[in-house]
């Protein structure tokens, strides 16, 4: 079931940013999720200020990027610290993560697939009046069509699950993409723009409105939540200094 457990009374953080730079952003997920307090988070970026390519953490530049095109459009490269595959993202991308305590989600099983499934259901009330919303490996698809890439961090205490929506994207940025050497089956060797497609074709209401219903899906899996701004959280982890250990990065750039 999707529904959280209410054993604990915390309420969950939300933090919303526009146009954070992804590496930031990926660098204070990676922060959170390593802290040692049991806080929950979910986390929002409405579009990302300079085109960026994101790989996951065991992927290779030279097998999954055009160097020369991504250069020649000044795209950013950062590879992240949990797996999954490749993106592009600009401003037409929102970025959701969610960071969760295990014991508030005690019937999920704390492997891959079942989190996936959970998070499909999780987004459930914002999509299924949209289309044929569905999990198609670890995508998000209408039909046959990806609206968005999930990945995933899972711990014995503590998971993550992040996605990248693609609301809108630019044709031309999909170029400095490679054809991945493994891709999903339900691809079918097509093209990135034969197998994708923009969140805002299928989504009724406005981007803001979208975002806004990602509060509403919480609530509607039974978690309370309350806002918090990004300089409190920042401040926050600085005086904790992770608790006494160094901070561990996997998040990195990749020049060039």
């Amino acid at each position: 079931s999707v529904m959280a457990s209410s054993s604990s009374s915390s309420c969950v953080s939300v933090l919303r940013m526009t146009r954070q730079c992804v590496y930031r952003m990926l660098q204070l997920e990676e922060d959170l999720l390593r802290q040692d307090k049991g806080t929950s988070w979910l986390i929002v970026n409405d579009g990302i200020p300079k085109p960026t390519v994101v790989m996951g953490i065991s992927g290779k530049e030279e097998k999954l990027v055009d160097v020369d095109v991504a250069r020649h459009q000044g795209v950013d490269l950062v590879k992240r610290f949990t797996g999954g595959g490749t993106v592009v993202l600009d401003e037409g991308s929102i970025l959701v993560s969610l960071i969760c305590e295990a014991d508030r989600t005690p019937d999920v099983p704390l492997f891959p697939r079942p989190l996936m499934r959970w998070s499909k259901e999780f987004y459930d009330p914002i999509f299924s009046t949209c289309g044929d919303f569905k999990l198609s490996e670890t995508d998000y698809t209408f039909g046959d069509l990806k609206f968005g890439g999930n990945a995933q961090y899972i711990s014995k205490r503590r998971w993550l699950h992040h996605t990248s929506f693609l609301w809108d994207y630019d044709p031309e940025r999909m170029k400095c993409l490679l054809h991945p050497p493994k891709e999903p089956e339900y691809r079918k060797k097509r093209t990135h723009l034969d197998f994708l497609c923009k969140l805002k074709d299928y989504y009724p209401g406005s981007r803001e409105a979208f975002i806004g219903g990602i509060t509403d899906a919480l609530e509607h899996a039974g978690f309370e939540w309350q806002d918090v701004q990004e300089e409190e959280v920042r401040a926050q982890l600085a005086t904790e200094g992770m608790g006494g250990k160094k901070r561990l990065q996997s998040t990195k750039r990749i020049p060039i």
